[in-house]
């Protein structure tokens, strides 16, 4: 009997020690969502403290506690910091009108501690998402000048008339010459550490980026990853040294071309759905490829009756331009569900759109997946995301949810981002959300692209406001 009763009394103990644990992590998922970042940090602080957690838990929570403060880094504006820039264009702003911006979701706000922040881009995306403000904005700057609608006026119906007599469908490449440096403050890491080091890589199993040649690296201990890896990077280990920035820097040349497909609905084949491919590539991904009802909400509104894969894609592509302008994203890392944030926001940047266009078309059984890497126009060079559909007959076509929101004098260049893209790119990773080589030991600090590079020493992650990304583009043709 007395030994029953010692067993009821352990189980109870350990089921109350249990449920303890479930009320404080609620009590702590509850605090991150009200916006009360030090008390949660604290209580995360002291969950770790009292209880033998795996490394996983612990890493976990405090994983939790690097996205409040990326969250507290992106919304450090307050009302006059915003007000300041608005009054500029709407002398007359008040508090009314701040609050109807909110409301629209034009200006993006987070209570942080009990204060009220703004997004830091807040005020400029205003201009960006709000259609009369952007009106007015034009009417007191003027239309600005856009270098890159220039270029790409010119080089588009180029780039079409050469597909259209390849028969790989692809233009004359471009030949460029690129240098990619990361700095690491002097002292942002103990002298003596190591400053372990991931830099963006160009794909050498890509069709359209060919002739790729290493010319220089600051460094003899690098690994570059293999191809199995779609984040490509290419690995260095420094040792940090007193007073003295950690320089990362190599240079490499390579070719781009184009490519255009000029698909036609008429030519488009059934799938095989029973294809590994068709299946792994029509299938919901987390965290952020996910067929939620807000997800088949939209495709039902979009898509309609259609069935043609083609015209599916288009549909979407052409709902993506008339109503989801380009404005400063927050960091990836930080957005549970990025497509449908850009459906309940009415705005994303171009892997936000991109991610929306790859869960829609899967969703209706298009094979997509993400591309990304950088954007090397001249004058215009920057990170930049986009897509991959697969037709049956024509295979996996490039795709840009981002650049088809523009409009061109030329009618078929309208179409040319819906199947076909631009020849100034530099393709680093094929999918989204994966390992780098060797192994990351803390959190990234993108969770969903790699472009501007991972860094991290013995004491952990080092953030993107820790260091300093540059790329400089040598165009040799």
């Amino acid at each position: 009997m007395k030994q029953i009763l010692i067993m009821l009394i352990v189980a109870f103990t350990l089921y109350s020690c249990g449920d303890n644990k479930q009320k404080a992590l609620d009590r702590i998922n509850a605090e991150i969502a009200a916006g009360n970042f030090t008390l949660a940090d604290s209580l995360i602080d002291k969950y770790i403290a009292q209880n033998a957690l795996s490394e996983d838990e612990t890493y976990n929570l405090n994983f939790q506690k690097d996205l409040m403060h990326r969250k507290k880094l992106d919304f450090r504006k307050n009302k006059e910091d915003v007000l300041k820039y608005i009054s500029k264009y709407y002398p007359e702003a008040d508090d009314a009108m701040l609050e109807k911006w909110e409301q629209t979701k034009a200006l993006e706000t987070m209570i942080i501690d009990g204060d009220k922040k703004y997004f830091n881009s807040a005020a400029r995306n205003l201009f960006r998402i709000d259609r009369e403000a952007r009106k007015r904005k034009i009417e007191i700057d003027g239309e600005s000048a856009d270098e890159l609608q220039t270029l790409l006026e010119q080089h588009l119906p180029e780039v079409m008339t050469q597909a259209k007599e390849s028969p790989v469908r692809q233009s004359v490449p471009k030949k460029m010459k690129i240098t990619y440096t990361l700095t690491v403050p002097a002292n942002a890491v103990p002298a003596g550490e190591t400053v372990r080091c991931w830099l963006p890589y160009p794909r050498t199993d890509n069709r359209r980026q060919t002739n790729i040649e290493l010319l220089s690296i600051n460094s003899d201990n690098y690994l570059i990853s293999p191809n199995e890896y779609l984040h490509k990077s290419l690995y260095i280990e420094k040792t940090a040294q007193e007073n003295e920035p950690a320089v990362f820097q190599y240079s490499f040349v390579m070719s781009s071309a184009a490519e255009w497909f000029d698909l036609k609905p008429e030519n488009i084949k059934p799938y095989d759905r029973q294809s590994e491919l068709y299946k792994k590539y029509t299938a919901e991904r987390s965290t952020h490829v996910i067929f939620s009802s807000l997800i088949k909400e939209y495709s039902a509104k979009i898509v309609g009756s259609e069935t043609n894969p083609l015209l599916v894609s288009n549909r979407i592509l052409q709902y993506i331009k008339d109503n989801y302008p380009w404005a400063s994203a927050l960091e990836y890392s930080t957005m549970a569900n990025i497509p449908e944030y850009v459906l309940e926001n009415s705005h994303g940047d171009c892997g936000m759109v991109g991610l929306l266009y790859i869960t829609l078309c899967r969703y209706n059984g298009i094979p997509a997946k993400w591309q990304s890497g950088f954007m090397l126009h001249p004058g215009d060079v920057n990170l930049h995301d986009w897509a991959e559909a697969y037709f049956e007959g024509a295979g996996w076509i490039p795709v840009d949810p981002s650049f088809i929101r523009r409009s061109f004098a030329n009618h078929d260049a309208n179409a040319f981002y819906s199947n076909g893209i631009d020849a100034y790119r530099w393709i680093v990773n094929d999918d989204y959300s994966q390992e780098l080589y060797p192994a990351k030991k803390y959190p990234r600090s993108e969770t969903v692209d790699f472009q501007r590079g991972e860094v991290e020493w013995s004491g952990g992650n080092l953030y993107f406001n820790e260091w300093n990304w540059n790329i400089d583009v040598e165009y040799l043709d």
